[in-house]
């Protein structure tokens, strides 16, 4: 009878500490999500955030020439939200794997249809949806935490960047948004409320059809006569064209019109604009 009881009790302590509430505390290495507006669309970064601790990062605690999950903890993933191009390869919208093989003279980036790869022992290399070569870039003074961020972002082409230690490696990812963009134009531009002004821009920033580009301003300006911002970039758009004339006329009604908007900023641009034209 003493046994039983024994028993029971010791079952009743187990079970109590089994239920006690979880301990919350700070992770070791925290995670994070980096979301990107790039193109039409978006690139999201999910990863975990270790630190170096004062401990030797590269060619110790991630041995050179093995695959890395590329942080800490869980897989690091990547997410397109529309097609892109990494190291020549067209990669279709979608969530995939973020893997690296560091290397003491050069680093392997490797995206993967494998979002759960979390050790060497789990990667399966004909998964891969395309490697791409990089030199590693040594850095003066170490970064504490390691990092992943966007960089050199411009509309169709920027870079990833890792980061950690005294070390960074940046690979290039591009997208192709033109034909795209040029459907939605011709799409819009039959329905009861064209885009004029934010396709005239599209046109101007991108080096295509600038007449095209004037006419769409000249009827964005028809439907608010005082936007002083569509005059100063038909401005813009004619002096490419080589209408000296012509832009001095809307540089100044930008002008005029900015300045009854007490709008100091296009004033200014526009003077800046005119004194490239004397």
């Amino acid at each position: 009878m003493k046994l039983v009881l024994s028993l029971i009790a010791c079952a009743i302590i187990s079970s109590a500490a089994f239920s006690q509430q979880e301990l919350n505390v700070p992770a070791p290495s925290p995670s994070v999500t980096v979301k990107q507006n790039f193109g039409i669309s978006s690139v999201e970064l999910s990863f975990s955030r270790p630190g170096v601790k004062g401990r030797k990062i590269f060619g110790d605690l991630v041995p050179y020439d093995k695959v890395w999950r590329t942080g800490a903890n869980s897989a690091t993933t990547i997410t397109f939200g529309d097609d892109v191009t990494i190291g020549g390869k067209k990669i279709p919208a979608g969530k995939y794997g973020l893997l690296t093989i560091p290397g003491k003279e050069e680093w392997t980036v490797i995206i993967t249809k494998s979002t759960d790869v979390s050790s060497p022992s789990a990667y399966k290399e004909e998964n891969d949806v395309v490697r791409v070569k990089v030199k590693p870039i040594e850095l003066p003074s170490p970064i504490e935490t390691f990092n992943i961020v966007f960089d050199n972002i411009k509309p169709t082409s920027m870079d990833a960047v890792i980061l950690w230690d005294k070390t960074v490696v940046p690979f290039n990812i591009t997208t192709e948004i033109d034909s795209k963009v040029t459907a939605q134009i011709d799409q819009l531009m039959k329905t009861d409320k064209p885009p004029y002004f934010q396709a005239a821009m599209y046109y101007l920033e991108n080096g295509k059809d600038l007449e095209k580009a004037v006419t769409w301003m000249d009827k964005a300006i028809e439907e608010n006569p005082k936007a002083f911002w569509v005059y100063h970039n038909k401005a813009n758009a004619l002096v490419k064209l080589g209408k000296k004339k012509e832009a001095v006329e809307a540089a100044n009604k930008s002008i005029e019109l900015a300045k009854e908007a007490r709008n100091e900023d296009y004033v200014q641009l526009n003077e800046k604009l005119l004194a490239t034209l004397k």
